[in-house]
């Protein structure tokens, strides 16, 4: 029989914080009456100062973000359409065979997992893109599976510099509300995240932001959609509805996942993950263990992804933290199975709950055979945290 709380430091879904939680139990009401509005408006313009745009639209389709990625696609885009791509890890290489599969013409630039989208490499093939035959650029700016952040800044100026009108799309599933995004700044076409990372969600809401160039382009796509159709999206969003049954009870958690952002304030949550991800990484470092990340100019503030010695199987290292610990960590996937296993560290988070992370990682990373000192990555953390800690100014709290 497990006892007290089982702990979830996977990459998402996220942890739910309890007012979350709360927000969401609510009866089922008319997603047709009059005053449904007021719940749904606020939603659009929250997610927009969320992506930093003010001239961008935001569209929730009930979903996965890999639905929204599906979206982005059929409706701005046209079969045979060419599109360049990266593939450095799981989820760009899903988007790849996604791209693929719709009938695009895929330039694919393959790359180690553990490398960054190679903006040098694109900023060549868009040069010599004379004919401007690349439609589209795709930027993963957080492998999920690697760990690895890539410079969406980057490929915007590799765009700009080679003259190259192709639209920009951006996979923010497990950056958005976490790491340093910026719509409208790096003139981002399309963005799309999920409910179940950096929002503090349940699964089940695909979001996108759609620059004025995207919609435009959305007007003269020619592949077929049904379902993911932005024009039935614009016609019944303008008033707060939809073209089908909405996920109502994730829109009450996103008002309040939304209120929780704006109260911490958008750049203290970036600078909290920042913060606590490299907590990890120093407890991590203290093990004498690696990153999948190439250079510490990649790593990701919302996910670690540490290789395991060689002759320890990391599906061990997990099994033992969850049987033992009551502790869910994140698997090496594809080539990376059994070789890394990987702690998310983002959405609603705290110095304890990484240390509590570290902790049971190193117990079981000791129990599976890996050669370290306990306490060794607790100690490391801590003595970040407590530094870091040393520079804030004390809570004053008031006495009752």
């Amino acid at each position: 029989m497990r006892t007290g709380q089982t702990h979830l430091f996977i990459p998402g879904p996220t942890n739910v914080p309890e007012t979350v939680r709360q927000a969401m139990n609510v009866p089922m009401q008319d997603m047709r009456a009059a005053d449904f509005g007021e719940l749904t408006l606020g939603l659009f313009a929250g997610m927009k100062s969320v992506l930093r745009t003010t001239t961008g639209t935001v569209m929730f389709f009930p979903g996965s973000g890999t639905g929204a990625w599906e979206a982005a696609i059929t409706n701005t885009l046209n079969p045979g359409d060419k599109v360049l791509m990266a593939r450095h890890g799981q989820f760009s290489g899903l988007w790849v065979e996604m791209a693929q599969r719709l009938g695009l013409d895929v330039e694919v630039v393959d790359l180690p997992w553990g490398a960054g989208t190679p903006v040098k490499e694109f900023a060549r093939r868009l040069a010599a893109d004379r004919d401007d035959k690349i439609k589209a650029v795709f930027v993963t700016q957080n492998e999920t599976a690697t760990g690895v952040a890539s410079n969406v800044a980057a490929v915007r100026r590799a765009l700009d510099e080679n003259f190259h009108d192709a639209l920009l799309f951006v996979d923010g599933v497990s950056s958005v509300a976490s790491l340093d995004f910026r719509m409208d700044e790096w003139e981002v076409d399309l963005v799309v995240t999920g409910s179940q990372k950096g929002l503090m969600l349940p699964a089940g809401l695909g979001i996108l932001g759609i620059s004025e160039k995207a919609l435009e382009a959305s007007r003269h796509a020619t592949m077929r959609r049904a379902y993911f159709e932005f024009a039935d999206m614009l016609k019944m969003n303008a008033d707060g509805y939809f073209p089908y049954t909405p996920p109502t009870q994730l829109f009450h958690g996103l008002r309040r996942s939304l209120a929780r952002i704006e109260q911490e304030g958008l750049d203290k949550v970036i600078a909290r993950h920042h913060r606590l991800a490299e907590g990890v990484r120093r407890g991590i470092s203290a093990w004498g263990l690696s990153l999948v990340a190439e250079h510490h100019t990649l790593y990701s503030d919302t996910v670690s992804a540490i290789r395991v010695p060689a002759e320890v199987d990391a599906r061990d290292v997990l099994r033992i933290a969850y049987e033992d610990f009551n502790t869910s960590f994140g698997s090496g996937l594809g080539p990376l199975a059994g070789k890394v296993f990987r702690i998310g560290h983002l959405g609603d988070l705290n110095e304890a709950m990484c240390l509590t992370a570290l902790s049971v990682a190193e117990m079981a990373l000791y129990r599976a055979g890996v050669k370290l000192q306990l306490g060794a990555g607790v100690g490391a953390a801590q003595a970040w945290y407590a530094a870091q800690a040393a520079k804030r100014p004390m809570l004053q709290v008031a006495a009752e």
